[in-house]
């Protein structure tokens, strides 16, 4: 088995492109239109589908507004150089609403951004050893 990709619904497909390509710096894999239904699909990542986890990402033609409700957490997604990152974020206008540092009660230094729709983005510090910590 392998987890293929989670889908978040989204209200602007193009700015959540643009955030995912442009200041995450996945690729856009591959889009569909859905005439019929009135839907958009886009697929970003940071690497193929057959190979790495995507995130679907879904445009409800006319819809602009979702209820995350509380269930939903976040995406983590592991960097290099984390604060680093946290300023190219910054910098391309993104949202860091967590500055990097360690996690309450440990050593894992983690940040959180958020997307255009809201969609919480948690980033984790790789180790040392390629792992993280």
């Amino acid at each position: 088995m392998q987890l293929l990709h989670t889908m978040l619904r989204v209200k602007n497909l193009e700015d959540s492109i643009a955030f995912y390509t442009e200041i995450l710096g996945m690729k856009l894999l591959r889009q569909s239109e859905n005439k019929e239904y009135e839907y958009t699909l886009a697929f970003v990542g940071y690497g193929s589908e057959e190979d790495h986890s995507v995130i679907e990402l879904t445009y409800n033609w006319g819809k602009t507004e979702y209820e995350h409700g509380d269930a939903f957490g976040h995406i983590a997604i592991g960097v290099e150089d984390i604060y680093g990152i946290c300023e190219q974020i910054k910098q391309k206008g993104g949202d860091v609403y967590r500055e990097p540092g360690p996690v309450k009660g440990g050593k894992t230094v983690i940040a959180f951004v958020r997307d255009p729709n809201g969609y919480a983005i948690e980033l984790i510090q790789k180790s040392t050893n390629g792992g993280e910590l």
